[in-house]
């Protein structure tokens, strides 16, 4: 049975009156990569606060490693690199002084701080200071510094928050590599559901505070998979034809439309609604976007 990592049970946080975490439990387990989707201000950086005990929860319980107690929790922090929010790097220093200081920090010598430079992609920026930085690289060298005390767990928050396609997929590279070849599991969030869901194994959709779905990586495809989207005149006079086709896998969105998710001929379809003396307004193979999909989610 695989190692439960973390465990949120009916989480509670409220500021001045208002929650803010309303209620959340979810689950991670050895080997994922849990992604955190929502909207900005969904409470994705406050449940990552809670869970390292940057601020204190109102009601639930946390459970890091098999432990809930107050020792056991503290014990389970130190075996998680984190970066919440801003990342706490110091702009006139070098990416190898920035390390320095976490090296110190965390007892760890300097080949390791060269070992995760080069990791990172950084190796070769001497004295560059880090002010210079790009933000691809920024982001490089933040979670380059969770991992200086060799973490089990590592907590990310929106670590691809504004990069351009091609910091996206290095850290998404970086992330993936991480999981599969160190074993490291991963917390990860973002508003961007396309691009989490590239990187992540399993999903929690957060809204206005609520964990209002979670999904692995599969149930995801196949909430999203492609279809031949359908318009007539008639939709159920369409459901008779379907059935004569032996079409069963099928949904009717309303009095018009259909999405057909059968391996399905389109001309020979076309064919015989036309032959039924059904109208059709619209037939063509697309797919759900997967951020259509998040918004039909929330707003529902």
């Amino acid at each position: 049975m695989t190692e439960t990592i973390l465990k949120i049970q009916d989480l509670v946080k409220q500021y001045a009156g208002r929650t803010v975490i309303d209620h959340v439990s979810l689950e991670i387990k050895r080997g994922m990569i849990y992604g955190l989707i929502g909207e900005n201000g969904a409470g994705k950086s406050t449940i990552m606060r809670l869970i390292m005990g940057l601020t204190h929860y109102d009601q639930g319980q946390i459970t890091l490693f098999g432990q809930h107690d107050e020792l056991g929790l503290q014990a389970g922090r130190r075996k998680i690199g984190q970066s919440i929010e801003t990342p706490a790097l110091y702009p006139e220093l070098t990416a190898r002084q920035n390390m320095a200081v976490q090296a110190a920090n965390a007892g760890v010598g300097e080949s390791e701080v060269t070992d995760l430079l080069r990791q990172m992609g950084l190796s070769d920026t001497g004295k560059k200071l880090v002010k210079n930085f790009s933000l691809g690289m920024r982001q490089r060298l933040a979670i380059a510094q969770t991992l200086i005390s060799h973490p089990e767990l590592l907590i990310l928050d929106e670590p691809i928050n504004g990069l351009d396609p091609a910091g996206i997929i290095e850290i998404r590279t970086i992330i993936q590599r991480l999981a599969s070849e160190q074993g490291i599991t991963v917390l990860i969030s973002s508003h961007i559901l396309d691009e989490l869901s590239q990187v992540a194994t399993d999903y929690g959709i957060l809204h206005h505070g609520q964990l209002i779905q979670e999904l692995s990586q599969a149930e995801l495809a196949e909430k999203t998979r492609r279809y031949v989207d359908l318009v007539v005149d008639d939709a159920k006079q369409a459901v008779v034809v379907l059935d004569q086709m032996a079409i069963t896998d099928y949904t009717v969105s309303d009095a018009h439309r259909l999405q057909i998710f059968a391996a399905v001929s389109v001309p020979e379809l076309t064919r015989q609604l036309v032959a039924a003396d059904i109208a059709v307004e619209r037939i063509g193979m697309t797919n759900q976007k997967l951020e259509d999909y998040f918004m039909s989610v929330t707003e529902g």
